[in-house]
Parts: structure tokens; sequence; C-alpha cells
């Protein structure tokens, strides 16, 4: 069964990959879209809030979905729609025409955010340690490749549903395709036996059979302290990907090019801290991970807030994305951990908080620039990301380290397919 687990794990992998690309692809070029359809600069934000508002709706839905349906159903047809979607911004011709596609999107981002990180962490237990901040990981690395093809589809002037097309037409497909071999939580469990196919489970409990395993439900005092965790990473993640160019221009005199950097590096750095921080969760445990990640990112606010040029605060939003970069995989993680019989629904209903945190985060950050300054609103996540620190206990509810401190010792490393993850 180990191969099956492989298989699983690329073809999830990939799906990562692709919603990366698509997102990134949407959000990179709204200033084209808005030129498209003639948005109104005021009713621009209502269409943009509307995205992750009925994403929520759509992780609400996938919670009780999953009750009766696979995640590995809902997310083999959610990716198919998020694309298609994702076509119909670029191609539609009026504002209810954009207003349905966004729509569309919206509710199916949710169902395939929450359904992709059902897989992740069922996969993640099967395996017996740490995977989960690969396959955000590659994540990192289709918003970069999504961000590229949005920069070149701008540079060379190509109409938006030019640019989409291409995209739609290799993802789509390969996604159908490695949806053949997803691995839902009973699978894993199967496949991992007794103990996961190291010999025990990622967080030493018991392989996790899925939210319809009939195991209690979810606590939502007990989800709490992570669905907080999340909200502050999210806030982060919007201050740095709406004020970070604004912030470089107008407050720290950079050029409107030098300006474009640094979410570019914010990008790259969270690609880089992921593909490595599984290590450091094998090594040390999630909990000192977090802890680590959480005064990595207020320092890296911190050094925005006080830096005397634009070079000093590109420095700071780099600190910024190496220490958030771990805080989201970690805690999807935690929530199996603290539910092993009801991961779906935890892992559902804690995914409502990425959207919540992005849509506080950027008019959080622009109402205490206007009301006092903006080197002042950089201390407002660093002080949410360091408030992190207190509920870092929460990603250890079970142990979560292999042997003595250290990876447990094991036979064949499953982890070292053809995917490269």
């Amino acid at each position: 069964m180990t191969e099956v687990l492989r298989r699983g794990r690329a073809s999830l992998a990939f799906s990562f990959f692709a919603q990366g690309a698509a997102f990134a692809l949407l959000v990179t070029r709204i200033p084209a879209i808005q030129n498209r359809y003639g948005v109104s600069d005021g009713l621009l934000p209502v269409f943009l809030a509307a995205v992750p508002v009925l994403a929520g709706v759509g992780s609400v839905t996938t919670e009780q979905l999953v009750k009766r349906i696979p995640p590995s159903v809902l997310l083999r047809w959610s990716q198919p729609v998020v694309l298609l979607a994702l076509l119909g911004v670029g191609a539609g011709h009026g504002m209810a025409q954009l207003g349905a596609a966004l729509a569309v999107f919206g509710l199916a981002v949710g169902a395939l955010d929450a359904s992709m990180n059902m897989l992740g962490v069922s996969l993640q237990r099967a395996y017996g340690r740490s995977i989960m901040l690969s396959f955000h990981a590659v994540y990192s690395l289709g918003g970069i490749v999504g961000a590229s093809l949005a920069w070149a589809g701008a540079h060379w002037h190509l109409a938006l549903w030019v640019s989409y097309l291409p995209v739609v037409a290799v993802l789509l497909p390969a996604a159908l395709v490695g949806s053949r071999w997803y691995v839902d939580g009973g699978t894993a469990a199967a496949g991992a036996g007794t103990g996961g196919v190291d010999g025990g489970s990622a967080d030493g409990g018991p392989v996790d059979g899925g939210a319809g395993s009939g195991a209690p439900g979810v606590v939502f005092k007990v989800l709490l302290p992570l669905c907080l965790v999340m909200t502050f990473a999210y806030i982060g993640d919007s201050t740095v990907s709406n004020w970070s160019a604004k912030y470089l221009q107008d407050v720290l005199g950079s050029s409107e090019q030098l300006a474009t950097v640094p979410y570019n590096v914010y990008m790259v750095t969270t690609l880089a801290g992921r593909a490595i921080g599984d290590f450091g969760v094998r090594r040390f445990g999630a909990a000192a991970v977090v802890r680590l990640g959480a005064l990595v990112a207020a320092a890296g606010f911190a050094v925005v807030a006080f830096a005397p040029g634009a070079w000093v605060g590109m420095f700071g939003f780099t600190l910024v994305g190496l220490g958030l970069c771990v805080l989201v995989p970690q805690t999807f993680a935690a929530a199996g951990r603290l539910f092993p019989g009801a991961s779906d629904a935890a892992i559902a209903r804690l995914n409502i908080f990425n959207y919540v945190g992005f849509l506080i985060g950027s008019p959080l950050v622009g109402a205490m620039g206007d009301a006092w300054s903006y080197r002042g609103a950089m201390v407002v996540p660093m002080v949410l990301v360091l408030v992190t620190l207190v509920y870092a206990r929460s990603f250890a509810a079970q142990p979560d380290r292999y042997g003595g401190g250290h990876e447990r010792p094991r036979t064949a490393d499953v982890g070292r397919g053809s995917n490269g993850l």
C-alpha cells in the first residue's frame, strides 16, 4: 500500500500547485479585471470581499458534505469548477457575468481548500511523519508560477481569457487524471495498517478514519485557539500582499519598480521555509516550530515598522515570509491531532478562519494607517502574531515527535518518491 500513498501524495501535491497558480492568476490581475468590466473603485471591494465570504460558505457546506461524500470526490470536482470559473472571469462581458463567475469561484474554493487539507492531514497520519508543509510549499510554488504568468500576460497586453485559457487547458485535465490517485482517510488508514507506513501515526495517536468514523465530534472551545492562530496568520499574510508595495513606495520612499519586489521575495521565502519546515517539525516538534515562526514573523514586522529605508523594509518582509509560512500548515495538522476521529469536520471549520483573516487584515491595516500611521499599523499584525505564542501548546496536544526527540527510525523513507516532495 505504500505505492498507493506515494501516488496519493503526488496527486494531492499537484492539486495544491494548481490551486496556487489559479488563485495567483486571479488576484494579480485584479486591475485588468477592473478595467475589463468597468468596475468602479467603490464597487471593487464588494466584488473582492464576496469571494472569501462565499469561500467560507463553501467550507461550511463541505463540513456537512463530507459526512456523506469522501473528501477526494469533493476535491476531484471542485478543482475543475475553480479553473472554469477563473476562465469565466476572464471571458465575461458584463458585471453580472463577473459576479456570477466570482461567486462560483468563491464557493468552489471553499470546498477545494477544505478538502485538500483534509486529504493532506489523513496522508500525514498514514506516513507517520510531518508532510503538511511540503503540500503548502507546492502551493507557494504554484503561486509563484501563476504570478509569473500573470506578469507575462500583462507585459504582452494579452486579453484576460487569452492569459487564462492555456493555463486552464493544461491544469484541468491534469488535475482530473491525477484525481484518480487521491487517498481518503479510510484508504490511508488501510495503507498505514495499525501504525502508519513508518510504524506509527504522525502524531503518535491512532490513524484517522475521517470525519465519518463515528468518533466524538468537534468541540469548538478546543478548536478556538487554532482558529485564532489561523486568523492572525492570514491577517499578517494579507498585510504583506495588500500593503507591502504601498508601504515601500509611500513610507520608505522606494521607486515604483522596487515596490513590486517585496511580495515576490515574500512568496519565495514562503516557499523556502515550507520546503524545509517538515524537517524542523520532525526534529523538534510542531509546537517549537510554530513558536519560532511566530517570533521570526513578529521580528519581521518590527523591522518593517522601524525600517529607515526600502532595503531594510524588504528584509523585514522577507523575515515575515519565513515566519508566517509554517503557521497555516501546522494549524491544519494540529486540528487533525486534536480531533483524530473528526478531523475532516475540524479542518472544514478551521478553514473558515482563513477567509476571516483575509477579510479583516487589509481593512484593519488601512484604517490604522489612515487614523494613525502606516508604520504604527505594522505593529498590529506584529502583536497578533505574537499572541500565537500563547496558543502554541495546542500544536502539541498529542505527541508529535517520533522516537527520542527526533524522527522515528524507519526501514524505508516513503517520502522520497518520484514526486520529489
